[in-house]
């Protein structure tokens, strides 16, 4: 993994904030220099994620009190961010360096979410603060919209694939959380309005290989076409079965399934987010992420 260093086109505007953002890309890079250092690579990554840990939560607090001081309007989306990422993701990811023992894998999970995020939150949502851009995370449903969509896919996966899952981030944003390589895939849906709905699955390639040594009976290798092919027909057997649990799907019709880069993906993501969008981890065998782009009147 690249060193991160912090750009200027990072600030805000406001010099409290802009320390603190120029602070945690600091402590950062120096994780990511140790993960390179097999030797101190335990040790020092586990003090360095704790530091890390605690001083995004005291970063966090300072920025909802500005937030509130300035009588932010988007404030209730923008500290939902912030929750999500000290309830769920970093815990997430805690759990996984813990059991995997710091694994190479686990560690470039908690590197590459924690950038992306990072990078991702400062350049538009901390942006938005300061007037400088507008916010992306435009649609918030509700908690128990959110709750239903992802108890919909850990029983779905579960039923489909028998693997467990559990919630990584219920605000997904592209962040390039593989530790190798990736499977994205749209499946474009037609609402009873005539409304276009694209769901975009987002894979990462072991748990893909897994899922395929399991059901073709001996081990897979590699993401070839074979294997791209029965992921797609998978896909759609995955959201059939969420549809029995999350409503959307019962007044949808599947119009087109297709194979993305994850650039073509993150394009997608370019102006605005989309409303449900969850990432998950599997127990060690990989992470996956679901995002339906649909209006939260029609779900």
């Amino acid at each position: 993994m690249n060193e991160i260093k912090w750009n200027e086109r990072l600030n805000i505007g406001v010099e409290s904030i802009d320390k603190a953002h120029q602070r945690l890309f600091s402590i950062v890079n120096k994780l990511v220099l140790l993960n390179e250092d097999t030797a101190k690579q335990q040790h020092a990554c586990e003090e360095g994620i704790k530091y890390f840990k605690n001083y995004t939560l005291k970063h966090f607090a300072e920025e909802e009190a500005y937030m509130r001081y300035i009588d932010y309007a988007n404030y209730s989306i923008h500290k939902s961010l912030h929750d999500d990422m000290r309830d769920n993701t970093l815990p997430a990811l805690e759990r996984e360096l813990n059991a995997q023992n710091y694994s190479v894998e686990s560690v470039q999970h908690f590197l590459g979410i924690c950038i992306g995020w990072l990078n991702g939150h400062i350049m538009v949502e901390d942006r938005a603060i300061t007037g400088k851009v507008s916010n992306k995370w435009v649609h918030q449903p509700s908690d128990d919209e959110e709750n239903s969509l992802k108890n919909a896919v850990i029983q779905a996966f579960h039923g489909l694939f028998r693997i467990d899952a559990q919630i990584v981030s219920k605000h997904y944003s592209g962040e390039d959380f593989a530790a190798g390589n990736k499977l994205c895939y749209r499946l474009t849906y037609r609402s009873k309005e005539k409304e276009v709905v694209p769901v975009y699955i987002i894979y990462e390639e072991r748990i893909v290989l897994h899922v395929l040594s399991e059901l073709f009976g001996k081990p897979v290798k590699k993401a070839d076409k074979t294997v791209v092919y029965a992921l797609k027909i998978l896909s759609q057997q995955l959201m059939d079965s969420i549809g029995k649990h999350f409503t959307f799907a019962e007044e949808c019709i599947l119009e087109k399934n297709d194979l993305l880069t994850f650039d073509q993906l993150l394009n997608f993501f370019y102006k605005k987010y989309p409303p449900y969008s969850l990432l998950f981890s599997t127990g060690g065998k990989g992470y996956f992420a679901l995002c339906i782009n649909i209006d939260k009147k029609t779900a």
